[in-house]
């Protein structure tokens, strides 16, 4: 069992933090959407808050480490976005 852990990169832990925060955050997310008590959906919007802070940190530390490497989008395509989904 060490030897796997061993050969286990920094890179392959961080994108498998990454990857298990994903499920987490939609996990949690179906539960708020679908809680019938008010106070239990604010407990599980604040934990799905919480897991989204530690999502983008993660994705953060990686994309500066190289590991998740993201293109810039030209302006003609963000304009689009945010015409469609914007107020």
């Amino acid at each position: 069992m060490a030897d796997c852990v061993k050969n286990f990169s920094e890179k392959d832990m961080m994108g498998d933090i990454l990857s298990c925060q994903k499920m987490l955050t939609g996990g949690y997310n179906t539960v708020a959407n679908e809680a019938a008590n008010p106070e239990i959906k604010n407990v599980f919007m604040d934990i799905l808050n919480d897991e989204h802070t530690i999502q983008h940190d993660v994705f953060d530390v990686m994309s500066q480490r190289g590991w998740y490497p993201t293109e810039a989008a030209p302006q003609d395509k963000i304009n689009t976005v945010k015409q469609k989904y914007c107020c």
